[in-house]
């Protein structure tokens, strides 16, 4: 690496974040002895009651299913861990980028991406099409306002670029009401490579985790998935170097070794970006109209067919759809019985909206037994996975 942006004297890249150089926080607060303003946004986002809520909420099967399957808290670490290994190759701020990763999911609504769409769906249909539910805004939301554990602020008051991080997608017409935080959408501008490269470790941690819940919960093929390109030259070299290997012990190799060659080449591939443009600031990332953090030509079609396989193979599989569709189900049941409780609000707007809130704030199992007091017997789960 020839570019001055590995020259940093205090163990980061000129390129990197900085957290005496933060743009703060919306409510000043005196430093902390001893920690630096990302860290002590990371360590707040561990201590918060919406991280807890995390290890009830589910990624692909719902939380009834079994006690093995990722969770949106285990997704999360391990978000936050991939990150940080490439972080620490770019010499990124590494506590930045883990509070990022930590906070990504807040936001999100119990049974995973179903219930999002059940979420969204029912908030469009009751303001006629004008607000709909995206948990990336939500996240935002639940670090700014809904957490309740300070004594000065509402919210867990997260510095702007923790912040910033979180709010990965917006629209243009949400950008225009957010502030400093929405900003880069109006300007057709990046993020800092921190909040880039926590974008794509969610993916690769997903793709993988997914994977290996659906090859144990017996829903996807082993045939079939040791086709993907991204699969089959680790099962070659696992099967020669280990002959016999028991069945879940190669797996759990196959999904050790893809990841590792992704990072791999996540961490060379925006090495070249950034020298290929010249970057040496962290202004200069900002001022790119497309991300510098992300994978080689060579790896990304590779990652985009096991994203494809996926989708068809195991969001779309029977068994899980049967699963999403009482999800949603019982998510567009509550909202419903959320936003009557509130039919006398003076402000319509704010009633779908806190509606909303209560819904998504919700856990897996808070969902169901809440549904089957208010709703007895209208949600029929199919059976348990058996692992």
């Amino acid at each position: 690496m020839t570019s001055a942006g590995l020259e940093s004297g205090l163990g980061l890249a000129s390129y990197a974040s900085r957290a005496d150089q933060s743009r703060g926080r919306r409510h000043p607060e005196p430093a902390a002895p001893g920690r630096s303003v990302f860290q002590r946004d990371r360590d707040r986002i561990v201590h918060s009651t919406a991280f807890r809520k995390l290890l009830y909420k589910t990624q692909v099967f719902v939380n009834h299913e079994g006690d093995l399957f990722r969770t949106r808290l285990t997704h999360s670490l391990e978000v936050a861990q991939i990150a940080r290994s490439v972080a620490r190759r770019l010499r990124l701020d590494e506590e930045l980028t883990e509070a990022i990763c930590l906070a990504h999911d807040l936001g999100h609504t119990p049974f995973g991406h179903a219930g999002q769409h059940s979420l969204n769906r029912a908030l469009q249909d009751a303001s006629a099409g004008l607000q709909g539910f995206e948990h990336n805004l939500q996240s935002l939301r639940v670090v700014d306002r809904l957490e309740h554990r300070y004594a000065d602020f509402d919210g867990l008051n997260l510095c702007f670029e923790t912040r910033e991080g979180i709010l990965k997608h917006c629209s243009i017409r949400l950008a225009t009401r957010l502030g400093e935080v929405g900003q880069r959408f109006l300007d057709r501008q990046s993020p800092s490579l921190e909040a880039q490269l926590a974008n794509l470790a969610d993916e690769v941690a997903y793709n993988h985790h997914d994977l290996d819940d659906g090859l144990r919960s017996g829903l996807l093929v082993f045939e079939e998935v040791q086709e993907q390109a991204l699969v089959a030259p680790h099962l070659r070299r696992l099967t020669t170097q280990y002959p016999g290997l028991d069945r879940d012990r190669l797996v759990c190799e196959l999904i050790r070794g893809m990841i590792n060659e992704q990072i791999d080449d996540l961490t060379q591939s925006t090495l070249s970006r950034l020298v290929a443009n010249g970057i040496e600031t962290a202004a200069q990332v900002r001022e790119m109209a497309s991300p510098l953090v992300g994978f080689s030509d060579e790896m990304g079609p590779k990652v985009q067919a096991l994203k494809s396989f996926l989708r068809q193979r195991l969001y779309r599989h029977p068994r899980v759809v049967e699963m999403t569709t009482v999800a949603e189900l019982v998510v567009s049941d509550l909202f419903g019985l959320a936003l009557a409780a509130r039919q006398d609000h003076e402000a319509p707007h704010l009633a779908r909206r806190e509606a909303a809130d209560e819904i998504a704030g919700l856990t897996d199992r808070q969902a169901m037994l809440r549904h089957a007091d208010c709703f007895p017997g209208r949600a029929q789960w199919p059976a348990r996975v058996s692992l």
